[in-house]
């Protein structure tokens, strides 16, 4: 039952609003009850991130929520002090994603789409929820899933307990997987 509003600062993929995630101006405060970010917050240099998780903030409603999905830089990493860097991590629906890809982009979607989709920081679990709370978020669950190179993250705005949180991550995220 949720009313979808896609922001997205690529016009060809027709969002129902053109912004970025550092400057989301055109939102109103507190329009939203939840935000998802799939796959976003990586293509923003570091200095960035702080900006972006603001503005989810501000356009969170009081007891709104953020879920954040990105690549695990640590389940890479593992792969690359294996000397592995193009090995492959995984198949996806465009072809063989390496460590290489999940750290810098993947270097075909690169190469024809433009420069600024490339990956310009990344995460590891411990590192997104610092970085969160850091933000203003209260209170922040995450998991990991190191075979498929992702992070999930479910940060809250307001206090929640951790039975709230864990419903609320039950509901949104990998249910399958131990929480942080």
């Amino acid at each position: 039952n949720w009313d979808e509003v896609r922001l997205d600062a690529d016009e060809s993929v027709q969002p129902d609003i053109v912004g970025s995630m550092v400057k989301m101006d055109v939102v109103a405060d507190g329009f939203a009850d939840a935000l998802f970010s799939s796959h976003g917050i990586e293509h923003l240099y570091w200095h960035d991130i702080p900006l972006a998780f603001a503005e989810f903030r501000r356009v969170l409603k009081e007891d709104g929520f953020v879920v954040i999905t990105c690549p695990d830089v640590q389940a890479a990493a593992a792969m690359i002090a294996e000397d592995r860097m193009f090995d492959t991590a995984y198949e996806s629906p465009g072809g063989t994603i390496t460590p290489f890809d999940i750290l810098y982009s993947y270097r075909p979607f690169v190469k024809a789409n433009p420069q600024w989709m490339a990956h310009r920081c990344g995460f590891t679990l411990s590192t997104l929820m610092a970085t969160l709370k850091e933000a203003g978020f209260a209170s922040i669950v995450g998991a990991r899933r190191p075979e498929a190179f992702d992070l999930w993250v479910l940060a809250s705005k307001s206090p929640r307990t951790e039975e709230a949180m864990q419903a609320l991550a039950k509901d949104y995220l990998l249910p399958n997987y131990p929480l942080n």
